[in-house]
């Protein structure tokens, strides 16, 4: 017969002890790690700069926005003049002239033109500290001696008449860029006549 086992009901320890074990619950913690990097990654977007929306194409007489960071990509029309002398990008600024296109081999500006011109002096007049450049450019037809001359002479017939639109000549500089730096092809007459152009460049506001 079995001996009664005493130690249930005296009090003595048990010779081996059953320890559970805790299960570690590892979909927790990865929902914890997951929720740290979310919100690491949002903290460090903030952090950023806003994102700058991209320009649109640029037509003949689109005004494309420059930063003062940034050079100035392509040339704007001369109706934006006023509003680049009003405002505080940095010189130098390359302004086209929309209307004066010369005929070909010439250098007068003819008189459907002489609005632009009056338009320009207008601004000049208002901004009375500014010094700009006149450029003249001719087409590929002709030798490129003659070409840089013809330049020359586009620029100073607009900076003739500037002047005698009452803007200081001292505040007018002439340069030629002859046939160089084409805007449009020299194998269309409308490509040659847009290459017929003149540009101003303000190089003190």
């Amino acid at each position: 017969m079995a001996e009664p086992d005493d130690r249930r009901t005296s009090g003595a320890p048990p010779t081996h002890v059953h320890i559970e074990k805790k299960r570690t619950n590892w979909l927790a913690w990865l929902a914890l790690l997951a929720g740290i990097l979310a919100l690491l990654f949002a903290l460090s977007r903030c952090n950023r700069a806003p994102d700058v929306a991209a320009a649109p194409p640029a037509g003949d007489n689109t005004v494309v926005a420059q930063t003062a960071d940034a050079p100035q990509a392509t040339p704007l029309g001369v109706s934006g003049l006023g509003g680049y002398l009003g405002g505080t990008a940095p010189a130098p600024a390359t302004f086209t002239f929309e209307k004066i296109n010369f005929d070909t081999a010439k250098s007068d500006i003819r008189p459907q033109d002489q609005a632009e011109v009056t338009q320009v002096a207008a601004v000049l007049k208002q901004y009375g500290n500014s010094h700009v450049r006149i450029a003249g450019y001719a087409d590929a037809r002709g030798s490129e001696p003659a070409n840089v001359q013809l330049g020359k002479d586009r620029a100073e017939a607009v900076k003739a008449a500037l002047v005698r639109q009452g803007i200081d000549a001292g505040r007018i500089a002439t340069a030629s860029g002859g046939e160089t730096d084409p805007v449009g092809t020299n194998a269309t007459a409308g490509g040659q006549a847009e290459n017929r152009r003149t540009e101003l460049v303000v190089t003190q506001r």
